[in-house]
């Protein structure tokens, strides 16, 4: 393997290995190489342990519009893990969707039969209490809890509030069903406050390994409605931040793009810098990509307070607006909506601006594709003003 930085034991490793399809044979030898230089699937499984593969399961979509984790790199993380000696599990909280109904879906059911590994819906929460941090409760399933070693499987794409899902964001999947736009609504419009949540949620649950799906990714109105895009590569680690900042950089992105990267580094945390990791395989240069679509810019923030703020917030940020062509009436958007500022009246979907906190949570669940992401015109001109620079 290449090391692509020098030996530093205060450095954190994130492993990177060129895959191109999702062939089993294939896909199963190069995660076999992603992990060697981090010590194999045997540095962190032991026989007889509980091990619970967290996959990213947002919703009921099939692989290749690349909105969950792939199912053959489910199936190569399972064989390995199962190989290891681990008692295997899988389980998530999708988004919309029962979690059985999302993971048929996917593809992922049917890999986790073949395997006999066990299928584990998060369905009962239980309070965490983390220390030292900003928030001193969470409540998370129970069933994550339970496992002796977590595997963190994201798939890496854009996400229309965050800027960027990876390996932080994915462990928001341990927050169980309406629990999670409860935890909007306690962030509303201050998307650091929930960059912060998601950074100190996933140091609580401190998942062993990250194994980033990074073959086939999305760009665009991510997570849920956005593009497919071929990046061909897997990343691994064992600390989700150092993953992510390695994520970050792959697909072109700033850190100001990315809220939780921005969030790390305002508030001091490890391995937010490249300088700060040992690389190992694949140089990262080589596998960097062009033209990567972020999702469009919901928030820009001029220093502006109090009541000029609220007056120029239509202009200043982004809203979910519906595409009525495309638009079901399934009331799939309105039952998750955090603030409940979406009804369906006179045949048609409807959206309080007022009472939106612009989380885009409706967006990311919608079935159908049936929300745009509407720029306020201060919002496009800062847009535009990025891109020329």
């Amino acid at each position: 393997m290449l090391l692509q930085s020098p030996l530093n034991p205060e450095h954190a490793r994130v492993s990177l290995q060129r895959l191109n399809t999702y062939n089993p044979t294939d896909t199963l030898a190069a995660v076999e190489k992603l992990l060697e230089p981090l010590g194999g699937i045997s540095s962190f499984v032991k026989p007889g342990q509980k091990v619970l593969i967290k996959p990213n399961l947002l919703a009921g979509k099939p692989p290749e519009k690349a909105v969950t984790t792939h199912p053959e790199i489910v199936r190569a993380v399972i064989k390995l893990a199962q190989n290891a000696g681990g008692n295997v599990t899988l389980g998530d909280s999708p988004g919309i969707g029962s979690p059985e109904n999302v993971a048929r879906k996917s593809g992922i059911l049917a890999v986790v039969e073949e395997t006999g590994c066990d299928f584990v819906p998060f369905e009962t929460s239980v309070t965490i209490n983390p220390t030292g941090g900003t928030f001193h409760q969470f409540e998370v399933a129970q069933e994550i809890l339970d496992a002796d070693v977590i595997i963190n499987l994201p798939k890496l794409k854009t996400h229309q509030m965050m800027g960027l899902t990876c390996g932080v964001k994915n462990m928001f999947g341990a927050v169980v069903g309406l629990r999670k736009p409860r935890l909007h609504l306690q962030a509303g419009t201050d998307k650091s406050f929930f960059a912060l949540m998601l950074l100190e949620l996933c140091e609580a649950l401190a998942p062993a390994l990250t194994i980033v799906d990074a073959v086939v990714g999305m760009e665009g109105e991510g997570p849920g409605s956005g593009d497919p895009v071929q990046i061909g590569v897997l990343l691994a680690g064992s600390h989700p931040q150092a993953i992510d900042t390695v994520a970050t950089e792959l697909v072109g992105m700033k850190s100001h793009q990315v809220y939780t990267q921005q969030q790390a580094i305002d508030t001091g945390r490890p391995y937010t810098q490249l300088q700060q990791l040992e690389l190992h395989g694949d140089p990262l240069e080589l596998l960097k990509i062009n033209n990567f679509r972020p999702a469009k810019i919901t928030d820009v923030n001029f220093g502006l307070k109090g009541g000029l703020k609220h007056y120029l917030r239509n202009a200043l940020t982004a809203r979910p607006e519906p595409d009525h062509k495309l638009c079901q009436l399934c009331n799939d958007c309105v039952t998750h909506c955090p603030p409940e500022a979406m009804k369906i009246a006179d045949g048609k979907l409807q959206i309080d601006y007022d009472r939106c906190i612009r989380c885009f949570c409706c967006q990311e669940l919608c079935p159908h594709g049936a929300l745009i992401t509407k720029q306020g015109i201060l919002l496009r001109l800062n847009s535009f003003l990025h891109r020329k620079s």
